[in-house]
């Protein structure tokens, strides 16, 4: 079976561990001896109850969540939070701090408008989303309710390399790109937000983690779905939650304990993405959109210059078996995504395929 699949480089949904994908396909007609598939349970059945919160105690134990904040398993997407969040936690003072390094934080920035008075603490877009601002580059706003980031940008390949530093205003992370991949205190954090399909399960699940004190301020107009105290209140469960990706998440979260934890997918990461800027760094043809310092551990920006060279390095790469490599329309070039499920071994190839196009143009 492992013979016949290529190397997903794709932004997301993104490629899974393969035994992880073995293992819910010898579960998924009878899960457990239940004779029935996790997609056909009931939310409220004690088989599917004992699958949610497994999960939430995995992610609790592998991310060291202390026990004030709350997990919710939500089906927003992380583009529901854009709304989600500052109709939770704006109301305090009616004014947010937001710093738009990429696409998504700008979309997120422009949400928040609706319900606010939102201060720009910190923009990129001056070299095209290339860096992320330092720290004393920040314009912070010392009233705002939060303080909202994104973590890593997954159409630019930039990172953030710290924790902003806001003082007593609550940091919000969409980590939907990097989650798992290194180690987060996440005590210094409000809340944290991310869609799954990218380090954790299938698309479909959100997962936030969220400080108690935050919920229970929501503006009055806050639709119930989207309310952070009432989905607290019913543990993720007002609705159906997605329990297919739940169960999934479950699955990915003991092959990540396996590895060695957080600290066992940091190390994988950094082999990756070291071998891979390397690489790009050491070629002629080759070159990076992220500066150095800001680059990106989960998505490798790079291009060659030359629109037709880059459709014809991405048309070969697909055909020797090294697919979606093809950059956002935003960036153009190219971009491998190399998240925790991307085995060392397909960087390692996508090198070499590199180093020959890269002699042979």
């Amino acid at each position: 079976m492992g013979e016949q699949r290529v190397y997903n480089f794709a932004p997301g949904p993104s490629t899974l561990p393969l035994s992880v994908l073995e293992r819910a396909g010898a579960e998924i007609t009878n899960y457990r001896g239940t004779g029935m598939s996790v997609m056909e349970m009931s939310h409220r059945s004690r088989g599917f109850l004992q699958i949610f919160e497994e999960a939430q105690e995995k992610l609790r134990r592998l991310m060291h969540i202390p026990d004030n904040y709350k997990i919710l398993f939500l089906q927003t997407g992380a583009s529901g939070q854009f709304s989600m969040v500052p109709l939770n936690l704006i109301g305090r003072t009616g004014r947010a701090d937001y710093a738009v390094t990429g696409n998504f934080s700008n979309t997120a920035c422009q949400e928040a408008r609706k319900y606010g008075k939102v201060n720009l603490a910190a923009t990129s877009e001056d070299r095209n989303h290339s860096y992320i601002p330092a720290q004393d580059r920040l314009k912070l706003d010392p009233q705002a309710s939060y303080f909202h980031y994104c973590a890593n940008n997954t159409i630019y390949g930039t990172e953030w390399q710290y924790v902003p530093q806001t003082g007593r205003v609550p940091l919000v992370c969409d980590m939907s790109s990097n989650i798992l991949s290194r180690p987060v205190d996440v005590s210094q954090y409000g809340l944290i937000y991310a869609g799954a399909q990218k380090n954790m399960a299938p698309a479909g699940l959100t997962v936030v983690i969220i400080r108690e004190d935050l919920a229970g301020h929501a503006l009055p107009s806050t639709p119930l779905i989207m309310d952070y105290q009432r989905m607290i209140e019913k543990d993720s469960m007002f609705n159906t939650p997605p329990c297919w990706c739940v169960y999934m998440l479950g699955l990915n979260l003991d092959w990540v304990e396996e590895q060695g934890g957080v600290e066992g997918m940091e190390k994988l990461r950094q082999q990756r993405s070291r071998l891979l800027y390397d690489t790009l760094d050491g070629s002629r043809l080759f070159h990076c959109h992220a500066e150095e310092g800001s680059r990106s551990g989960m998505n490798v920006t790079f291009r060659t210059g030359c629109e037709e060279l880059d459709a014809k390095f991405v048309a070969e790469a697909a055909a020797a078996g090294f697919v979606n490599l093809k950059g956002h329309r935003k960036t153009g070039g190219m971009r491998a995504s190399i998240y925790n499920a991307m085995p060392v071994e397909g960087v390692v190839r996508l090198c070499d395929f590199i180093r020959a196009f890269d002699k042979n143009n």
